[in-house]
């Protein structure tokens, strides 16, 4: 089927190219072909629709929240001379309700993972009531920046977040570049210390860089600052171990 395909789109550039007039039946194979979606936009998982990316900026999103997204958004792709666009040294990171619903191979794991089951920071339909985050990533310097706003569901000390908040997003943070820099990771290791209440509905940046490898160890290093960087609300180390997610896709080695 797809070699047929393959064939008459051939022959459709050629007549293309000799000014020839297509037939009917090309002119209604290419109207067709319109309407069928590209592979990468097709949903990987069959209990969901397209994904949607919850790193995006919405309403919710203060103007601090959206300053600081925009300088990091901007170091992603960078002008050349010639006008063209070249990528720069970081990288936006999508987030989505689930990681594993949109990896690849992740539609095999459909039978041993709840349909229900979500990730704990993108658990709410309210936008702006918790978890508001945009993580960006620099590989060649081994290092992280997440952009974070805590909305008010997230309230300890009155009009300050609650400390299991601000250790949830360390973990989510410095996790998400261990799992960047060597793959499938887990938790073995968090120790905290708050300087500094956080206040409810500021924006933040969680810092968080490789300090070393160790085999299958990655120890990692972060800090919780204002936007400005000016104010240190929390400081972190963290150690994760690297595993292998061969067993769930049934391979034996």
């Amino acid at each position: 089927m797809l070699g047929h395909l393959a064939r008459r789109l051939g022959l459709q550039q050629i007549r293309a190219g000799l000014n020839q007039p297509l037939s009917e039946s090309d002119t209604r194979l290419q109207s067709s072909l319109h309407t069928i979606r590209p592979i990468s936009m097709m949903p990987l998982w069959p209990f969901s629709s397209q994904p949607w990316d919850f790193s995006q900026p919405n309403s919710t999103w203060s103007p601090e929240m959206c300053k600081v997204y925009d300088h990091y958004n901007a170091l992603c792709d960078t002008d050349t001379e010639n006008g063209e666009k070249k990528r720069g040294p970081w990288r936006k990171l999508p987030s989505y309700n689930r990681s594993i619903k949109y990896a690849t191979g992740g539609i095999h794991l459909s039978k041993m993972i709840k349909a229900k089951a979500r990730l704990f920071t993108r658990n709410f339909k309210e936008q702006g009531a918790t978890f508001e985050y945009v993580v960006f990533v620099n590989k060649e310097e081994k290092r992280c920046v997440c952009v974070f706003q805590a909305g008010h569901l997230l309230e300890g000390a009155p009009g300050h977040v609650h400390g299991g908040a601000i250790a949830t997003m360390i973990d989510t943070v410095t996790g998400t570049l261990a799992g960047f820099l060597s793959g499938p990771i887990m938790t073995a290791n968090l120790n905290i210390d708050y300087r500094s209440p956080m206040p409810l509905g500021s924006v933040v940046l969680i810092h968080s860089a490789l300090d070393q490898i160790e085999r299958k160890k990655q120890y990692i290093t972060c800090k919780v600052t204002s936007a400005d960087e000016s104010k240190l609300y929390t400081e972190a180390t963290a150690l994760f171990v690297s595993i292998s997610v061969d067993h769930l896709f049934g391979s034996r080695n």
